[in-house]
């Protein structure tokens, strides 16, 4: 298993490259779907920039439960709203990261609604699923969101065909 330091390196590259696709986000266009049963974009792109700070819930409980009522969504309404937003996150990540022992993360963290427990995981199994993977899952959802959009996808893993010409 990842180190707090190798976790803390990819959440920094991982970021940068969400933050790429993030800032193509058009604004106008926030209720747009490909499909009635999708996410909307402007849901969808706040999902994405709110995700990092979920490192902060990870790290410092044991346990999310849902039915306490402590989660809100955001709503922002801009993609400058937005990535200010994903700025702040990411920063606040990081410097919890940063004071973060390995031994800190062997702890079990739970996520559950009420008496239904989803998963009990230590942390840093919590920070690979729950908050990275799950940020790469959405990431690639909202890359796709664009090319429906026909708006130039950044790379993040090398060049797209948006790029590979230039």
């Amino acid at each position: 298993m990842a180190s707090v330091k190798e976790l803390l390196a990819e959440f920094k590259q991982e970021t940068a490259n969400t933050r790429k696709i993030l800032e193509k986000v058009p604004d106008g266009k926030n209720d747009w779907a490909p499909h009635e049963k999708s996410m909307k974009l402007g849901r969808l792109a706040t999902h994405v920039a709110e995700i990092p700070g979920w490192t902060y819930v990870t790290v410092s409980t044991d346990v999310l439960d849902f039915a306490a009522g402590d989660y809100k969504p955001n709503v922002y309404e801009t993609t400058e709203e937005r990535l200010r937003f994903f700025d702040e996150q990411v920063a606040q990540a990081i410097q919890i990261l940063e004071n973060t022992k390995d031994e800190d993360l062997e702890s079990d963290w739970t996520m559950k609604s009420g008496d239904v427990v989803y998963f009990t995981i230590p942390k840093k199994e919590a920070l690979r699923t729950w908050v990275y993977s799950h940020q790469f899952h959405h990431r690639a959802q909202l890359g796709v969101y664009l090319r429906l959009l026909d708006i130039p996808v950044p790379g993040v893993y090398g060049p797209t065909a948006d790029e590979e010409n230039k």
